[in-house]
């Protein structure tokens, strides 16, 4: 004879665990052909050009707006190696009419871009074992956004 509780839990754990598999894959980069891909990120992210193959991790992202005015931060995973992946964005970048504001090479890469009004900070870092070679994080803020340091009391 079945133990009812017993069928109960082992039902629920069933659940949860197709609930959190549909988790794991939401939110991640739009789904498609590669120009595809490229289309629908261009869309979101505007004039930042990014390494080929590169896809966004969405469920780590934060776009606010869309095109040339997005705010936030948008993380992608790439296929190439950090090296490679720093030596694109030190060319393509001014090719885009982005200013190096300052670029660091080391174990987490960080580049600072500026065009405009806008501010583009790029970080890299080595990916997982498993993963990508590469995670990007790309955070684009106003240049000379009002920020007031809070009072203490």
């Amino acid at each position: 004879m079945i133990n009812t509780h017993t069928l109960k839990v082992s039902a629920l754990a069933l659940f949860l665990s197709a609930l959190l598999g549909a988790c794991a894959s939401s939110g991640d980069s739009a789904t498609g052909t590669p120009a595809e891909v490229q289309e629908t990120q261009a869309q979101l992210l505007g004039d930042m050009p990014l390494p080929a193959a590169s896809k966004i991790m969405g469920s780590d992202s934060l776009i606010i707006g869309r095109g040339d005015n997005w705010v936030g931060r948008v993380v992608l995973s790439g296929v190439q190696t950090p090296t490679d992946i720093y030596a694109f964005f030190q060319s393509e970048y001014p090719r885009a009419g982005w200013t190096t504001v300052s670029a660091v090479k080391s174990k987490t890469s960080i580049l600072v871009f500026t065009k405009g009004d806008r501010t583009a900070t790029v970080e890299l870092n080595e990916g997982p074992f498993t993963g990508p070679k590469t995670i990007i994080t790309i955070t684009s803020s106003p240049k000379n956004a009002n920020v007031v340091a809070p009072t203490r009391k």
